[in-house]
């Protein structure tokens, strides 16, 4: 794994990392008291608030879509530059908190599984 920097501390802290790297952030954090002394650092500075554009973009996710939106997206259904974005969204941004959601609707849509009427 690449260097830990503040913005997969941050990242992190919000629970918006592929599973693999929350792993090994955590298992870093545990072994490096530097790392933690960082992470601390990050910690504070995001109760202070950061009050940039990037900043409340991300932490308000602006840029995540809605179940409804997901859902069509699933079916190939809606807006043709709609279902670009979501797939841009997904694959190329790798948003962790959409990706969730989809595979949440995923499992709801399979017959026989909790959900599913």
């Amino acid at each position: 794994m690449a260097e830990i920097t503040r913005q997969m501390l941050r990242d992190y802290l919000h629970d918006a990392l592929p599973d693999g790297e929350l792993a090994a952030v955590e298992k870093a954090l545990r072994e490096n008291p530097k790392l933690r002394t960082l992470y601390k650092d990050v910690i504070e500075q995001e109760d202070r608030g950061e009050h940039t554009v990037g900043a409340i973009w991300r932490r308000e996710r602006v840029s995540c879509l809605s179940r409804d939106q997901l859902g069509g997206f699933l079916l190939g259904a809606g807006d043709p530059e709609l279902l670009d974005y979501i797939d841009f969204h997904l694959k190329t941004v790798g948003c962790p908190v959409c990706q969730a959601n989809l595979d949440d609707l995923k499992k709801v849509g399979k017959p026989g599984k909790p959900g599913k009427k």
